[in-house]
């Protein structure tokens, strides 16, 4: 077993040491009590108080040997239940740490991570991967200092009593033994570590598959594919219990395999002892000695398989905890407080992977205008306006505001110059107030209301049960599509921020609530740099410039009119809508 691998992951314990430090202690009094007591017991206190041809014995001599079984017992008992009790204190402790450096690597991951990441696959990686390894390292922490310790107490006590009776021969079936109980180890070890992979991959697709259906509700329901659901859901499930099922079979095995190994053992120490006439009570307390040398080596086995169960779930951690964080702020950042808002994009190409999206743009967007992104789907306007915020890095090129490359920027400072309100907007589980909050956390409750009305959002806030105080539910479940985009507003408007991104964000709306939108988007835009990425034209109204995207590049660039007249991809896209 390489223990070696899990020795990185025992800093999650710095906060609990005290509370480990007892444990070990208890597990070594534990460890003491099993492998050492017993055997003593079985040697010494029986044959005395059995012994009827003897002397009567003293009333307090007997009472002390009545009660060294339980005095045993009770010591292991006491000592067994705090050390579980604090180990698993220690525990949840330590999944707390690693659950928290999970989300927190999450929240510092590019947006391009989990564009190649299901949303499922990285909530069982958070859950049941961060509980496999929880499970392994406080079980490597406690186990390997607890069975170790009973083993030696055992074969201190076979030591004692071998050379007390000239029988070496025990040490000797002991030192036999122990190492053949090594292959099964090693070799099912192997297996189980493959199948552990498996298994976790298996519960990660069970998981993807759960959230999928959950975030997919509506069509479901609408294209009848309830049926069609749960019988992918139940090869999923055939598929985890099959996965389940080889690794039980595997981490089951060696347990038995090893008493198999003990049984022989002992029937040899028991032919043995026939042999040379060993007395009952001297032989009962050999084979008690040597027992409870097996045990600890039948554990120590199962931790083994523990432990690949814990490897499985530690590279599927791993492959997120050393994830690069490729969009980093710059060793020497360029101070910027509030940005005007001027826009530069320097001969900038980008790709996904292989696939090129945007090849060789350079353009010139002045602060204070008001910019359309138009063309066909998968022309590349989103990934223009994403360039910004720089929630992607440029493959060649640069994109400047203000004529600061945004690379040479904090990513704080860059994005508190932007505002972004998206097609659907997020909302989270909180009040009204807290997500207008959003936009500046650090707003008074009067700039909050402020940022409501000029959304047009105050009326309809303060109609709802408590008002701003209203939990709004899960991504804004209990507000109309109009509602949650003008709170998305409010948030735009609280944030003041001179760059605004508008992502289609009327798309998705009935007639009134796009007007609602349409005055509040007046009012925005004033005095801001403003990018609208527009697949509906009846939302570049307010725009005095227009950018043409096609296969990546800018094919045309100007006002409705000059385009219309000028430009084949603006003038079929704008005649289709018409």
């Amino acid at each position: 077993m390489d223990f070696r691998r899990f020795l990185p992951y025992t800093k999650y314990f710095r906060g609990t040491r005290l509370a480990l430090f007892w444990a070990l202690v208890c597990a070594g009094v534990y460890g003491i009590a099993s492998g050492f007591g017993l055997p003593f017991m079985i040697q010494y206190v029986f044959p005395k108080v059995f012994d009827f041809n003897a002397p009567p014995l003293d009333p307090w001599v007997l009472a002390g040997y009545v009660l060294w079984l339980p005095g045993v017992f009770l010591v292991r008992g006491l000592a067994g239940y705090l050390n579980i009790y604090l180990i698993n204190l220690c525990g949840v402790r330590v999944l707390k740490k690693i659950r928290t450096e999970f989300f927190a690597k999450l929240q510092a991951l590019p947006v391009a991570f989990f564009d190649r990441h299901s949303t499922g696959d990285l909530l069982s990686r958070a859950t049941n991967d961060t509980n496999q390894l929880q499970q392994t390292v406080t079980l490597v922490s406690n186990e390997i200092f607890r069975q170790p310790i009973t083993l030696l107490g055992a074969i201190g006590a076979l030591i004692y009593l071998s050379t007390k009776h000239n029988d070496v021969v025990f040490l000797l079936l002991f030192f036999a033994i122990v190492p053949i109980t090594v292959f099964p180890i090693r070799i099912i070890g192997g297996k189980l570590l493959k199948k552990a992979r498996l298994l976790q991959g298996e519960l990660g697709s069970v998981t993807d598959r759960m959230s999928e259906n959950l975030n997919s509700r509506l069509e479901i329901r609408a294209f009848g594919l309830e049926q069609r659901e749960i019988e992918s859901f139940r090869r999923l499930m055939d598929q985890l219990i099959h996965a389940q099922m080889k690794v039980v079979k595997y981490a089951e095995a060696l347990s038995p395999l090893i008493e198999i190994l003990s049984a022989a053992g002992v029937a040899i120490a028991f032919l043995y002892a026939h042999l040379v006439q060993i007395p009952l009570e001297t032989f009962v307390a050999l084979v008690g000695a040597l027992y409870m040398s097996y045990d600890p080596v039948k554990r120590i086995g199962r931790l083994s398989n523990e432990l690949k169960k814990g490897e499985g779930a530690l590279e599927r951690i791993e492959a997120i905890l050393k994830e690069p964080v490729t969009i980093t702020d710059p060793e020497n950042p360029v101070p910027v407080q509030r940005l005007r808002g001027e826009i530069h994009f320097d001969n900038v190409s980008f790709a996904y992977g292989d696939e090129p999206v945007l090849r060789g743009i350079t353009t010139h967007i002045p602060a204070g205008t008001v910019c359309a992104l138009v063309g066909p789907s998968g022309a590349g306007k989103s990934t223009f306006a994403r360039l910004v915020p720089r929630f992607y890095d440029v493959v060649s090129g640069a994109v400047k505001i203000d004529g600061i490359d945004v690379r040479a920027m904090r990513l704080a400072d860059l994005r508190a110059n932007i505002a972004i309100v998206s097609q659907e907007p997020i909302l989270f589980n909180d009040t009204v107030r807290n997500n207008i909050l959003v936009g500046r956390p650090d707003a008074t409750a009067e700039e909050v209301e402020a940022a409501a009305r000029n959304a047009y959002a105050d009326d309809f806030i303060r109609k709802l049960p408590q008002g701003y105080e209203t939990i709004v539910g899960e991504r804004g479940a209990s507000l109309s599509g109009g509602q949650r985009q003008r709170l998305a507003l409010a948030r735009a408007f609280l944030r003041n921020a001179p760059i605004l991104i508008l992502d289609e964000a009327t798309s998705a709306l009935d007639a009134e609530s796009e007007e609602m939108v349409q005055k509040a988007l007046a009012r925005l835009v004033e005095g801001k740099t403003v990018l609208i990425i527009a697949h509906r034209f009846s939302t570049i109204r307010i725009a005095s410039r227009i950018l043409v995207f096609d296969a990546g590049r800018i094919v045309g660039e100007g006002d409705h009119d000059t385009l219309h007249a000028g430009n084949d991809v603006y003038r079929r896209l704008y005649d289709k809508q018409r």
